[in-house]
């Protein structure tokens, strides 16, 4: 009886590929499980789309959209859901702090401080009614009455006013304020050699106010406008003669957007005595 041959073994070296080709599949299932998970309803978040297209744009806050965004008519959105979403947006918008809000805070302060500061220096001038202070929207008002700075149809000065201009001027030269120098008369026609209307006269006292201002006191330009309103902007009625006194003025405007203080350095006319009037 022969023997059965009996061949060596022959060890097997590609084994490793029944462990890697079961860890592939292992791997692929987990990504496709995260897959899976991560993965949301897109009938749901059409939904949502569409509710918040329409909360902004009748809230006014985006222009009308022509995308159309794909969503099963025969499921549309309930009107409640929207209504929802706009409630949600108007309580997100109202608690939203107003802009420039410490900014606004800051130039009331600052205003206040100036109208404080000018009631101290003109206390003399308030007291004999020749000059008021008062807070208009643009910003703070200086009134300057006619009987107590200019003479009856005159665009110059008076000399017994130049006390009260100067501490005016001392005051707003440390600030770089905008100033806006209105003239004001009565109903009253005037008509001169040199005045011919109550148009003629406001605007020139308003414009020697500012001449005054930059050539006396070395006020930059920029800062300063004029204008004349005539009897058209009264604050009395022209019925009375204490009426008409009080319309007859000329009003320094200080423009309530930026009432800073200047480095005395920056602006010699704080460090320095004015110079004459110029006449």
């Amino acid at each position: 009886m022969t023997r059965r041959k009996v061949f060596p073994k022959h060890a097997n070296h590609e084994r490793w590929l029944v462990s890697y080709a079961d860890f592939i599949t292992l791997l692929f299932a987990f990504f496709v499980v995260l897959f899976a998970s991560a993965q949301v309803d897109r009938r749901k978040i059409s939904k949502l789309t569409v509710a918040i297209q329409v909360a902004f744009q009748q809230l006014g806050v985006f222009p009308g959209s022509t995308t159309n965004v794909p969503i099963p008519v025969a499921e549309p959105i309930p009107y409640s859901s929207v209504q929802i979403i706009q409630s949600a947006i108007k309580e997100s918008r109202q608690e939203e702090p107003p802009k420039d809000t410490a900014e606004a805070a800051s130039e009331e302060a600052n205003l206040a401080a100036l109208q404080s500061e000018l009631q101290q220096a003109l206390r003399k001038e308030i007291a004999e009614r020749t000059v008021s202070l008062h807070r208009e929207r643009e910003g703070l008002v200086i009134s300057l009455r006619e009987f107590g700075f200019f003479d009856s149809g005159s665009t110059a000065l008076r000399p017994s006013a130049m006390p009260a201009v100067d501490r005016i001027a001392s005051i707003l030269s440390v600030r770089t304020c905008r100033l806006r120098i209105e003239g004001h008369t009565d109903n009253i026609p005037i008509h001169t050699r040199q005045i011919e209307s109550n148009w003629e006269l406001s605007t020139a006292r308003s414009t020697e106010l500012v001449r005054l201002l930059i050539l006396r006191y070395r006020f930059s330009p920029d800062r300063l406008s004029a204008a004349g309103y005539a009897e058209y902007h009264p604050i009395a009625s022209n019925d009375t003669a204490q009426g008409r006194a009080q319309n007859r003025r000329v009003d320094i405007v200080v423009l309530s957007e930026r009432v800073v203080y200047l480095d005395v350095a920056e602006n010699p006319a704080t460090s320095t005595k004015p110079s004459p009037a110029v006449r």
